[in-house]
């Protein structure tokens, strides 16, 4: 899905909402092409702020009610890493994440899936797994 330029090919990201039964928007386009290439875990305020330029006519309000479109569709998560702000993640598949106390990126950290069942514990079903960490990235901790 993403080319050389690390770019998504916006036909490919059409087809894909389609599938999941959603109506294939420009504006839904543009966000959904920005959490796939920005692996930032960006909040609400970031995605704003990197489409006003493409999108002048973008809302807030647009943006918040597709990411939760998205997340009602297992296209992307919320992560509620700290409680004074959400991020979204367009990476579904099971992982967990860690946050730096200093510099404050979210990074995705795998999670050995052999030793865990993302499906059932303690033979309760599982419907959502979120696993946060904090601390100090190794960038700041080599700073």
């Amino acid at each position: 899905m993403i080319n050389a330029e690390n770019r998504i090919d916006m036909k490919t990201l059409q087809e894909y909402l389609i599938k999941k039964g959603i109506n294939p928007s420009f504006q839904r386009l543009k966000i959904l092409e920005y959490l796939m290439e920005n692996n930032t875990h960006p909040t609400v305020d970031n995605i704003y702020n990197a489409l006003i330029n493409i999108i002048p006519t973008i809302s807030k309000t647009t943006i918040y009610n597709t990411l939760k479109l998205f997340v009602e569709k297992n296209l992307a998560q919320t992560i509620t890493i700290d409680e004074n702000e959400v991020r979204y993640d367009g990476n579904v598949e099971p992982h967990a994440h860690f946050k730096c106390i200093k510099c404050g990126k979210v990074y995705d950290i795998k999670i050995d899936s052999a030793n865990f069942d993302y499906n059932e514990v303690d033979g309760h079903k599982v419907l959502e797994c979120h696993i946060y960490f904090k601390g100090i990235c190794k960038n700041c901790i080599n700073m």
